[in-house]
């Protein structure tokens, strides 16, 4: 992908012209993700808000995620149903993960999972992403695009 903002732009043309609302639920990115789409081209028309669930409490206790390890695929899947319904949203994307100097629940810096959830089902992704935290996170962003492109390319 290009960037984060081209992303962005992407998504937001794909949206707009599907008629299909966006929502997300992040944790590594601390809101990254869901202020690049807020900043695309009539966002009002098409995201339906965030969640930024940084805390393991707020992953179990609004977005429902059960008793795993909140860096894990049955997170990043219960973040997406979780913050699809609560925000009645067409397609969730959400991210967590590892981003680093320390692991976190068995899972070293740099590994991430992303899940997206439509009406076709959930589909999700395990990264595994070298550099800082702040290039996880950069990197984390754009792989979430790519995925939410690809569900609205469906």
């Amino acid at each position: 992908m290009a960037g984060i903002e081209e992303g962005a732009d992407r998504v937001a043309e794909l949206a707009k012209s599907s008629g299909r609302t966006i929502a997300v639920a992040e944790s590594l990115t601390c809101g990254k993700l869901s202020a690049a789409l807020g900043a695309a081209p009539d966002s009002s028309q098409w995201l339906r808000g965030a969640v930024v669930a940084y805390s393991s409490h707020v992953k179990h206790q609004v977005l429902g995620v059960p008793d795993v390890p909140v860096v894990s695929e049955t997170a990043a899947r219960a973040m997406a149903a979780g913050v699809r319904a609560l925000l009645g949203a067409d397609l969730a994307v959400a991210v967590t993960g590892v981003g680093g100097p320390d692991p976190q629940d068995g899972e070293p810096a740099g590994s991430v999972w992303l899940a997206v959830e439509g009406p076709a089902g959930t589909r999700t992704r395990h990264e595994h992403f070298d550099g800082d935290p702040t290039e996880v996170l950069r990197q984390t962003v754009e792989v979430a695009f790519d995925m939410l492109l690809a569900a609205l390319d469906h």
